[in-house]
């Protein structure tokens, strides 16, 4: 939803809506975003990034970052990073963990798995396209 306000020439504009989580989280992600120039981040609540009508990390209304893996990767991560998958409104996302806090401070060693989440949903299908 957007609200509403008048501009200076008495226009009506939408204006987006406010997100819920922490404004420090999505610089981070988008500090993130920012290390690979192929991928854009979209969505205007719900910060995103997809590729081929596939998604491949989000960011939650509570702040955490969630990271699409491959199936080979998953394992290791939540082992190592002492983590879960993620779960989306009450869904757990088989593909996707949730990225610690302190890894989403540390760009540098997090970039190797958002780069490969990018990697593993280019050998995806592509999803056709609702637009006609």
């Amino acid at each position: 939803m957007h609200k509403w306000i008048y501009s200076l020439n008495n226009t009506i504009m939408a204006t987006k809506k406010e997100s819920s989580f922490p404004p420090e989280k999505l610089v981070l992600y988008e500090k993130l975003v920012a290390t690979n120039p192929a991928i854009e981040l979209k969505g205007d609540t719900v910060p995103y990034t997809s590729l081929n009508g596939h998604m491949f990390s989000n960011l939650e209304k509570d702040g955490s970052l969630s990271l699409r893996l491959p199936p080979t990767a998953i394992e290791d991560f939540v082992i190592k990073y002492k983590t879960t998958l993620a779960i989306s409104y009450g869904v757990v996302r088989k593909e996707y963990v949730r990225v610690p806090d302190v890894l989403l401070k540390n760009t540098k060693e997090l970039k190797p798995y958002f780069d490969m989440s990018f990697e593993y949903v280019q050998k995806l299908k592509p999803k056709p396209t609702k637009k006609k």
